[in-house]
């Protein structure tokens, strides 16, 4: 009977796992069979298989025709550096200074001899490298540099979390003002502290920070936390610009102190730090008494507000080596792009920073890291939107039948984002998510946070998120950024044109198309009205110690807290990590509509005498009382 002899066999358990695994391991290779020609067929034309492949190939002739064609090289693509990399002394390491120089072995003296290659030994310490060395480079992820940055996140009362944010450093150009040559030949980069290891380019490293604000879903702003930065860094490349230090190295010849011995170590006094914060002019309260915008409560017993400090007013960009043919070519590209791609506003679209001829009577420089920026935010949103209008409509799936969907964006082959990944689901995605980001780049190999360093801050911003810079001599908050809302007066008038008219909505807002932020990321259905990814560019040089901290926030923060608030709060504080922390807990806790809250906080170089200027973090302490109590009145909802 074709059976075999013997009792029949007891099923064990092992049996049932083996069933298992033999199952899921079938339907996962059936899966991915009839998986492949629909991967294959979403391919660009640039990719590998798209060409030799066909979408209706079945998927028996998919793997003999793959394993005949020559293999491919792998594209490498880097991940992002969430950590940056130091030289510490090695005293950081090692900090008890009874430390013997030499060979630490306890053989006597008479035992000891010199090794040669016959003896077999070992020796005690490799030959290439001192006994002693002063400089150790590592490696310090900066989400654990709790001293230096901190982050805290908080859902609020909404069912899940659309804020995401990111933070490290980019592999770019230097664009920081140069420093004098006395300052880069001196003893900041032989600071006690550490200094900053160079980048890729031989420039010291460009930091990277990055709040997003999604709506609708988490789709776009986690496409900004793992693409942007990238979109920064291909720009650059693709400008090939050049290090704004780059005339500092030419022709540089060696320190003579710098040839044959290691880096003298210095104390942070020595290095200026000390001297850098006792400088600095700190103002009592009555000088600033006047200038703070500090909130009042009314005789009616509800807090009067008053008016936000004015955004800074940045330093014009500054002009930097690059291919100015193809930036121009690159530039005009892109805007034609956005004309027949997506049309309506964008059909005499002329984004900010951009020259898409050339004009030698224009006071603005060709090519700046200000046009660099501009590109990569409006190319990271465009792709997001293409990739989207391909995708079948959730609500309608004939939609993405038409050349032309309803949400009026060509749906063409796109722009793969620099990570050579997807975009977003299977699904068309509507939402959107504004952007504000920050990049540092300092002059000398000086970490932006030491008190004597110089560094220069460039910020880009879409939307309402927002970015504040602590004062150290005054305590004053000083916005990098402003809200981008329809009832804006600029914003108005640019949108005016497009938008038939504006809804005002229950709170007395002006929204378009029902959407409160006239920029934003993603969008798609509001694109051809000017619902754009222009940035707001800020360029601002930070001196010595000029200022405390930077804060970057969403608007579950900045929406329920006044600036002076914020930066009071982390004055409290004993790390950025804590003032981070104690920023989100207290947002959360009096909010009224339980808002996302996202808050990064970043030391700079007058950290340590963040609450001497001015009032101090008393300032606002009274109306913080008075915010907790009104928030822990049980009559709070009924009235």
């Amino acid at each position: 009977m074709g059976l075999g002899s013997g009792p029949p066999k007891r099923w064990s358990l092992n049996d049932t796992y083996g069933f298992i695994a033999t199952f899921f391991e079938a339907q996962t290779r059936s899966y991915t069979y009839r998986a492949a020609p629909r991967c294959i067929a979403a391919q660009p034309p640039s990719r590998p298989f798209s060409v030799t492949q066909d979408a209706n190939t079945p998927p028996s002739r998919v793997e003999p025709q793959n394993s005949k064609a020559a293999p491919s090289p792998p594209q490498v693509q880097r991940g992002f550096h969430t950590y940056f990399v130091t030289h510490l002394p090695s005293s950081s390491l090692h900090p008890d200074s009874r430390i013997q120089i030499g060979p630490h072995h306890k053989l006597p003296r008479a035992a000891a001899a010199p090794h040669n290659a016959v003896s077999g030994a070992a020796p005690v310490s490799p030959p290439h490298l001192p006994s002693n060395r002063d400089l150790t480079v590592v490696r310090i992820p900066l989400r654990s540099a709790k001293h230096h940055f901190g982050v805290a996140d908080s859902r609020g009362s909404r069912p899940y979390n659309e804020d995401t944010n990111q933070a490290g450093t980019i592999d770019m150009p230097a664009f920081a003002k140069r420093a004098p040559i006395s300052l880069v030949r001196s003893t900041m980069n032989k600071t006690g502290e550490g200094t900053s290891a160079d980048s890729a380019y031989g420039d010291p490293q460009i930091f990277y920070f990055g709040v997003f604000d999604g709506h609708g879903g988490t789709q776009c702003s986690d496409f900004l936390r793992d693409e942007l930065h990238g979109y920064i860094e291909e720009a650059a490349q693709e400008f090939e610009l050049k290090s704004s230090l780059r005339s500092l190295r030419k022709g540089k010849k060696p320190d003579s102190d710098s040839t044959g011995t290691s880096t003298q170590i210095l104390s942070d006094t020595e290095a200026g730090g000390k001297e850098a914060l006792d400088q600095l002019d700190i103002k009592g309260p009555e000088a600033v008494a006047a200038k703070a915008h500090i909130l009042e409560i009314n005789k009616h017993g509800a807090i009067q507000e008053v008016g936000d400090p004015h955004t800074i007013e940045g330093t014009p960009p500054a002009p930097i080596k690059s291919s100015q043919s193809k930036a121009l070519r690159l530039q005009k590209e892109l805007v034609e792009e956005y004309k027949s791609t997506i049309g309506g506003y964008f059909r005499r679209f002329h984004p900010p920073y951009f020259h898409l001829k050339r004009d030698p009577d224009s006071p603005e420089p060709p090519v700046s890291v200000e046009s660099v920026l501009t590109y990569a935010f409006l190319r990271a949103d465009l792709d997001f939107v293409a990739a989207q209008a391909r995708k079948p409509d959730p609500d309608d799936p004939y939609v993405s039948d038409n050349a032309l969907n309803l949400d009026e964006v060509l749906g063409k082959p796109h722009h793969l984002p620099p990570s050579g990944q997807g975009i977003g689901g299977r699904t068309r995605f509507k939402g959107g998510s504004t952007a504000s980001v920050a990049l540092i780049s300092t002059p000398t190999p000086a970490p932006f946070w030491h008190p004597a360093a110089s560094s220069t801050l460039l910020v880009g911003h879409v939307g309402d998120t927002r970015i504040l810079l602590c004062e150290t001599a005054t305590g004053l908050p000083h916005p990098l950024t402003s809200d981008h809302r329809p009832s804006s007066p600029s914003e108005s008038h640019r949108l005016r044109r497009f938008a038939a008219s504006f809804v005002t909505d229950s709170f007395g807002e002006e929204r378009i198309q029902g959407l409160a932020n006239s920029r934003a990321f993603g969008d798609m259905g509001s694109k051809r009205l000017g619902v754009s990814a222009e940035p707001e560019i800020t360029r601002t040089e930070l001196g010595p110690a000029q200022y405390s901290f930077l804060v970057l926030m969403s608007d579950g923060v900045s929406g329920t807290l006044s600036d002076q608030e914020i930066v009071d709060i982390v004055k409290e504080a004993d790390t950025p990590e804590q003032g981070a922390r104690n920023v989100v807990a207290f947002a959360t806790e009096v909010s009224s509509d339980g808002d996302n809250a996202t808050c990064l906080v970043v030391r700079l170089g007058g950290w340590e005498r963040r609450s001497e200027g001015g009032l101090g973090s008393l300032g606002t302490k009274e109306i913080r009382d008075f915010r907790r109590n009104e928030a822990l009145d049980p009559r709070r909802d009924i009235r």
